[in-house]
């Protein structure tokens, strides 16, 4: 989304019955969040749920932290612009997902483990394992920090409050109850913003629907027009490797990246070591991938009734192909009855919120467990708890900064987390090759594939669906060279 993506939107004052709904909301979160957490006594229990998460909260939880503002708001303005090519991109998010759950769960499942990282430490040493972790901790609190900007966006325009007064609010609320309960906490609530997030997309696209004279029939007759070129259309079937949505790029290109996003991400991996074995973190992922698939099929269709909607009822200050996100969130401000506009706000927050306790739960995990070294189980827990409050307040600061910044830095941004999952997964790929690679190689593999990829992202026009597997095979094959060549199996 474009910094001001929302800039034509007129703030207005927000009825005092969806006020009370959406602030009820907001308190009732971290109010639960604060309760499922009790009793965390441990830094077990806070990294890691004590082990005991079952297997259909964790699914939940796995789908609500992919989810945010931006897939709420941008998935259906894909639609609006475009056809249901996105879908392309779940079919490789599947496979990627069978293959976490059969080749890296067994190696998380194979320790007391409460990082991903950690596998990095068994083959290479600290060294790397630092590096990869201090690389996700950077990109995480840049992009959620971004996430967290867009998200406070709706929250002004709709309330007619400060920018930066939204950014704190929706930030402190969710520091509150990450803070209290870690990932206990941060799963439940998950699960709770999943079901909430669905309901109020599902009330939003009934109310769409009836707003359009002739219903779902006129959607799919408009659709399907000559004019349109077919907007229910899927399947792209070019290679073309500057094509972001086609079929080769979501199934192979889509399904590296999600070997990546969901098998070395501790974002995701702290979910899975949560759960209550191994076979109900596999349940959970390879299930998590038909949600998604099913998530973003329904999201694409509310984008294709927006269109069928504004093409009835054009609006006064047409929407720009560049500004396709604020078109369905102008339907929400605009035709949400009193009541209901609550109700989707409150979904529409969270999202939000789902990722970024997510987000802050596993880099002060990561920074505790991987960077800093802590015997006592006491001082973990405590310094975990106020890193989470330290990240936090990171995030709010790198949200408010985005008010200052271009829409292609905030897309850069963005996009530098798809590619250092990639690198990452080069790492992790050195670890499992047949032969030892010393720990030196494996470094030079991660710092060539920054190198490499920067240049990539910011002086090619590579579609950012391939990034992770350029990204992950430049590292490996560098760091694979390398150890051929200067004889470091030893790992000096």
């Amino acid at each position: 989304m474009r910094a001001d993506s929302c800039s034509h939107t007129a703030a207005v004052n927000i009825h005092w019955v969806d006020a009370t709904i959406l602030c009820s909301y907001l308190l009732g979160m971290v109010v639960f969040g604060m309760w499922m957490g009790r009793g965390t006594r441990s830094s077990t229990e806070f990294m890691v749920g004590g082990r005991s998460m079952p297997w259909w909260a964790v699914l939940c939880s796995i789908v609500a932290t992919e989810t945010s503002t931006i897939t709420f708001l941008s998935v259906p303005g894909l639609a609006y612009t475009g056809d249901l090519a996105f879908l392309q991109l779940p079919l490789g998010y599947i496979v990627g997902r069978w293959i976490v759950a059969s080749k890296l769960l067994p190696r998380y499942f194979a320790g007391e483990l409460f990082t991903a990282y950690e596998v990095l430490d068994r083959h290479f040493g600290s060294a790397v394992k630092r590096a990869a972790s201090l690389l996700f901790i950077i990109t995480r609190t840049l992009g959620d920090g971004f996430r967290l900007f867009l998200g406070a966006i709706v929250l002004q325009h709709v309330a007619g409050i400060d920018m930066n007064m939204a950014i704190i609010a929706l930030g402190a609320a969710t520091i509150v109850y990450t803070f209290a309960g870690g990932i206990r906490a941060v799963i439940w609530t998950d699960f709770i913003q999943f079901v909430v997030y669905m309901l109020g997309a599902v009330i939003a696209f009934w109310i769409l629907l009836g707003s359009i004279d002739g219903g779902w029939g006129a959607v799919t007759e408009l659709a399907r027009a000559e004019l349109t070129g077919d907007k229910l259309r899927v399947f792209h079937f070019d290679f073309d490797l500057t094509g972001t949505y086609l079929f080769w790029a979501g199934l192979v290109g889509g399904g590296v990246l999600a070997v990546g996003t969901h098998g070395v991400d501790q974002l995701m991996v702290q979910r899975y070591l949560s759960a209550r074995s191994q076979g109900e973190a596999a349940l959970a992922l390879r299930l998590s991938g038909f949600v998604v698939l099913l998530q973003f099929a329904f999201f694409l269709l509310i984008g294709t009734a927006l269109y069928a909607y504004y093409s009835q009822n054009p609006p006064t200050d047409p929407f720009l192909k560049s500004e396709a996100d604020r078109v369905f969130a102008t339907f929400i401000i605009d035709m949400m009855p009193v009541g209901v506009l609550g109700i989707v706000l409150g979904a529409l927050f969270s999202a939000a919120m789902s990722t970024l306790s997510s987000s802050l739960n596993s880099s002060a995990t990561v920074l505790v467990n991987d960077i800093l070294t802590i015997n006592s189980d006491s001082s973990r827990l405590r310094l975990a708890k106020w890193l989470t409050v330290a990240f936090g307040i990171a995030q709010i600061v790198v949200g408010i900064s985005g008010q200052w910044l271009e829409s292609s830095v905030i897309g850069s941004v963005l996009a530098i987390q798809s590619f250092t999952t990639g690198i990452i997964l080069g790492v992790f790929a050195l670890g499992l090759a047949k032969g030892r690679v010393g720990t030196n190689s494996a470094l030079v593999g991660l710092v060539v594939g920054l190198a490499v990829m920067s240049a990539i992202k910011f002086g090619t026009l590579l579609a950012w669906p391939w990034f992770a597997l350029v990204g992950s095979t430049v590292t490996f094959c560098t760091g694979w060279m390398h150890n051929k060549l200067f004889n470091n199996a030893t790992g000096s």
